[in-house]
């Protein structure tokens, strides 16, 4: 999991870029893709854990487990 703690702590950077951004009053099309990019390396994180408690969960035949994911994942 220390993979996905530096992944985080580089979204945390990028959104602490945005905020400097917007305090700035940078360019509308800066933070757009400043926007873009935090949200992209979030859902990548996102879909990596995701993928990983599933696969954990069904290597252990966990099926109530896999059936509370699969329901967190729905309500999105």
């Amino acid at each position: 999991m220390d993979d996905v703690i530096v992944r985080l702590k580089k979204v945390a950077g990028q959104v602490e870029a945005l905020v400097r951004m917007i305090e700035s009053s940078q360019g509308c099309e800066k933070v757009i893709i400043q926007f873009q990019a935090a949200k992209a390396a979030l859902d990548k994180t996102y879909s990596l854990v995701l993928d990983r408690s599933l696969k954990e969960c069904m290597s252990r035949n966990d099926s109530e487990n896999v059936g509370r994911i699969l329901k967190l994942i729905s309500k999105q």
